[in-house]
């Protein structure tokens, strides 16, 4: 595993991270068919093979993904893991709507009890990096978010905080960069998703950003594994995402982009590999439900990059797409 710093705060955090989001299942979980027998052993191997930045949230089955993460810690006391977890909208709106007001999402009472919350699921006393789950930017200015962070940091109930910014809309969060509270910006980066690359990575880079790159498979097209027949149970994200204004578009980008992928590599390893080929990305955090896929993710960490004729070649695949009212 190869380590990368994470901007300004100097942490040596894993280049390849864990995404919990499909591994909680439950209510507000990612995917159908949650294995609670198995998960912990795809946590236990992550750590086994160097994996050492696990991000979370309440809303990932509320509250299991933390109490999954809180027993694993406990299983791995001694180790540094760094613990990433989100505080979820008070009005549960993914991505926020037009006239929500920083009341209506992040009151100071509501952010303290999450973060008690958390806290509790985790079994600590402090939280590494503590993130907002949906942002706006025309909030940036409320002082009232700005006091309650620094509060949080004053009493040392976390360490860090950044932001988790909503779909499609990266440049969504250069206002609160601009108060010097962020200390990390969580973003959609991948090789259809690349327009974090247009403004927030030069200024991440200029002014010490970490960058936490999640939906590196674009929840699954840039595995190579859908097609147009595809389909999932109502309550799974993906029978959102992949409505029917999605899925066929999808589809057929993905199979254009087989036909580039080079010899010797996987699509799902190529798109790791493009990630890390930026150098504002401080990890990726690809989620993982099985043994199988802990260890291939893991393995791209292995200090190989992509040529730069490759880059240039997988630019041309760049998807620029129009926030809908799902896309949080």
């Amino acid at each position: 595993m190869r380590y990368r710093t994470m901007g300004k705060l100097g942490w040596q955090v894993s280049e390849i991270g864990y995404g919990m989001w499909g591994i909680a299942g439950g209510p507000g979980g990612f995917a159908s068919g949650a294995d609670y027998e198995l998960a912990p052993q795809c946590l236990d191997e992550a750590i086994a093979l160097g994996c050492n930045f696990f991000d979370t949230a309440w809303a990932y089955g509320r509250g299991i993904s933390e109490l999954l993460l809180g027993a694993t810690l406990r299983r791995h006391r001694g180790e540094k893991i760094y613990v990433a977890t989100k505080i979820p909208p008070k009005n549960r709106m993914w991505p926020p709507g037009p006239d929500d007001t920083l009341d209506d999402v992040y009151p100071a009472g509501h952010i303290n009890d999450y973060v008690r919350r958390s806290l509790d699921n985790l079994g600590t006393d402090r939280i590494d990096l503590l993130q907002f789950h949906v942002w706006e930017d025309r909030w940036a200015s409320d002082i009232r978010w700005q006091e309650a962070v620094r509060d949080l940091k004053e009493r040392g109930l976390i360490e860090a905080f950044g932001l988790s910014v909503n779909r499609w809309e990266p440049r969504n969060c250069l206002a609160a960069v601009d108060t010097g509270l962020i200390d990390v910006i969580q973003v959609i980066y991948n090789i259809f998703d690349q327009a974090p690359e247009d403004e927030l990575f030069d200024r991440a880079m200029r002014d010490g950003i970490g960058i936490v790159a999640r939906v590196p498979f674009d929840e699954g097209t840039l595995t190579g594994a859908l097609t147009a027949q595809s389909s999932w149970p109502a309550e799974d994200w993906r029978s959102t995402y992949f409505g029917p204004e999605n899925l066929g578009p999808s589809v057929e980008r993905a199979d254009r982009l087989r036909a580039v992928v080079p010899d010797g590599l996987t699509m799902p390893e190529l798109a790791l590999r493009f990630i890390l080929s930026h150098p504002a990305v401080s990890t990726v955090i690809p989620g993982m439900r099985k043994l199988e896929h802990v260890r291939s993710n893991l393995a791209v960490s292995d200090g190989q990059r992509l040529g730069d004729d490759v880059v240039a070649l997988l630019r041309a695949h760049r998807w620029d797409r129009v926030p809908a009212w799902w896309s949080g």
